[in-house]
């Protein structure tokens, strides 16, 4: 039989994720996994996985390598390292990997934006340049505008 957490709980379980995502975010050059993320939140792999969707709207993987591609972005648009650099630099051990992933998050292939976003955002205060460039999936494109009666 299961009951319902209670509400310290519940804060305690979100605290918890807070400090996953903050370790992601931190360490995301670094080789991580949800074992190892969830043995340091002392939670198993699909209790951190399940919990960490539900507070985010993604897996912590996904999460992870969303952060990787941010960060591949920002070092592809200074335009001095290859998309090989960039993609160990950011923690990734596949260039296939990270190809694919970079696609379907951006849109067009690293090269390409290397090439391109060098181009885009010339001049542009870097901190204006990584707002304007992140990735949007699918699911945070912004609805369309309500209509005024």
């Amino acid at each position: 039989m299961t009951s319902k957490p209670d509400a310290a709980q519940t804060l305690r379980d979100l605290a918890r994720l807070r400090r996953v995502r903050d370790r992601i975010d931190r360490e995301y050059a670094q080789p991580l996994d949800v074992e190892a993320l969830a043995r340091d939140a002392h939670m198993s792999a699909g209790h951190l996985s399940r919990q960490f969707r539900l507070a985010y709207g993604e897996s912590p993987y996904s999460y992870l390598m969303t952060r990787r591609i941010e960060r591949a972005m920002a070092l592809l648009r200074r335009g001095d390292l290859s998309v090989t650099e960039v993609c160990f630099a950011v923690g990734c051990s596949s260039l296939g990997t990270f190809s694919t992933r970079f696609t379907e998050l951006v849109g067009v292939p690293p090269s390409t934006y290397r090439r391109e976003a060098a181009e885009a955002t010339a001049g542009m205060p870097s901190c204006v340049a990584k707002q304007v460039t992140r990735p949007i999936r699918n699911r945070e494109a912004p609805a369309s505008a309500p209509e005024l009666a």
